[in-house]
């Protein structure tokens, strides 16, 4: 049965797209695999997320969500989600630790960590709360969403934060395991207009 949560899903990643690939099944494919290969969107800077950025931000995440959870969750179930999930949140974009990886005006994935939860209650000594992060469907499995990641782990820790709590969608709960974070419970997050949105809640502590 699964738990319930009133604050709203900001968390929710991009897709199972965006997860490691497999290792090489044969030595012909890891022969392929280990050959220097372009890096997909070189011109691409990770930097902290400004006001001036909702537009932009906004447009990804709407992308990201329709497309990348589709395989998860009902139709009507999105489309009735989507204009509540599918917004930057202003609080986030001047925090200083919600990160966007842009590539020229284009942002292609986006996410961070605050030290008060999603509905803005104080968080605890050293905890933290991973939000909204998201990868455009364009830049899916080419590496975005973990650098974004990589980005707010070592941002967190600088903070000297140890434990960080997030509400994954269904679809990212792979993702999240593959960079070290814990399934802890199935929930049900409830939206402002009352609808039941399907999650993970997840938990990833420092190493000692």
């Amino acid at each position: 049965m699964s738990a319930q949560s009133d604050i709203p899903p900001d968390c929710l990643l991009p897709s199972r797209l965006d997860r490691p690939l497999a290792p090489a099944k044969n030595a012909l494919s890891a022969r392929a695999l280990a050959k220097p290969t372009p890096e997909p969107w070189p011109d691409v800077i990770i930097r902290p997320a400004l006001p001036a950025d909702t537009e932009a931000v906004s447009r990804m995440l709407a992308r990201s969500y329709r497309a990348l959870l589709a395989p998860d969750y009902e139709p009507g179930l999105l489309r009735d989600a989507l204009p509540l999930i599918g917004q930057a949140r202003p609080s986030l974009l001047t925090c200083g630790t919600y990160f966007i990886a842009e590539d020229g005006e284009r942002v292609l994935a986006a996410g961070g960590w605050t030290d008060f939860s999603p509905h803005g209650a104080p968080g605890r000594a050293g905890e933290g709360h991973i939000r909204h992060v998201a990868t455009d469907p364009d830049a899916a499995r080419q590496g975005l969403g973990q650098r974004i990641l990589r980005r707010i782990l070592r941002s967190a820790r600088a903070a000297e934060v140890k434990v960080l709590h997030c509400q994954s969608t269904l679809t990212a709960e792979p993702f999240y395991e593959a960079l070290g974070f814990e399934m802890r419970a199935h929930i049900d997050v409830r939206l402002p207009t009352g609808l039941l949105f399907p999650a993970v809640q997840m938990r990833w502590q420092a190493e000692a």
